[in-house]
């Protein structure tokens, strides 16, 4: 089918990035949906969830708006979602951020702060080692520089669904692949040409 068949929703919950998210998928010759209703979410072909900022925060605007059970249902149906940067960390049970606070519960595993010592947030470019081979890296070699800004991580319980890592005081989840779910602790609409072609191949693959 071509690509105006296909409905590509990028949930809209006040996320700072939706607007960089948009204009990487129309730089592929896409036309995103950009919405906050839970219905045209779950009737989109492929789904982004962006993601700055605090976990806590972003949370808080997901449950607000209805969006939280939409997210789970989405996994639960196996549909298509790629969730970006915070949009990686709410997927865990819980974060460390701001003390203590509950998150989605997709993926076993808890966000914790990144090492003492380190300058935090760790932010700019480092590399991502390939753990799982998938289509998804297709023309993306191992160890591809993208582009961070974060000061926590995720870590979740089973290592299964770690598909990159990156090296900043310790080596951390970068990457989740779960079925059909994706999510990147980098900004692959930030990351130029890589991050270009691993939307692309996120949506070939979720499209065929």
């Amino acid at each position: 089918m071509g690509k105006d068949t296909k409905i590509i929703a990028v949930i809209d919950y006040g996320a700072g990035n939706i607007g960089s998210v948009v204009n990487a998928l129309v730089n592929l010759g896409h036309r995103p949906t950009v919405t906050g209703s839970a219905s045209a979410i779950l009737n989109a072909d492929a789904v982004f969830l962006p993601g700055v900022g605090a976990a806590a925060d972003t949370m808080k605007s997901l449950s607000a708006a209805g969006i939280d059970e939409c997210v789970k249902k989405l996994v639960d149906l196996k549909k298509p979602l790629f969730a970006i940067c915070v949009g990686l960390q709410v997927l865990l049970d819980a974060t460390e951020e701001g003390g203590e606070y509950k998150c989605l519960g997709i993926i076993p595993g808890r966000v914790c702060m990144l090492p003492a010592g380190l300058k935090i947030p760790h932010m700019g470019w480092n590399q991502v080692k390939q753990i799982h081979a998938h289509p998804i890296f297709t023309g993306i070699p191992d160890n591809t520089n993208f582009y961070f800004v974060h000061s926590y991580y995720a870590r979740p319980m089973d290592r299964s669904v770690i598909a990159g890592t990156t090296e900043y005081g310790l080596e951390f989840c970068s990457m989740i692949i779960n079925d059909n779910l994706f999510a990147t602790q980098f900004h692959p609409e930030k990351s130029g040409e890589p991050g270009l072609r691993m939307y692309s191949n996120f949506l070939k693959y979720s499209l065929l």
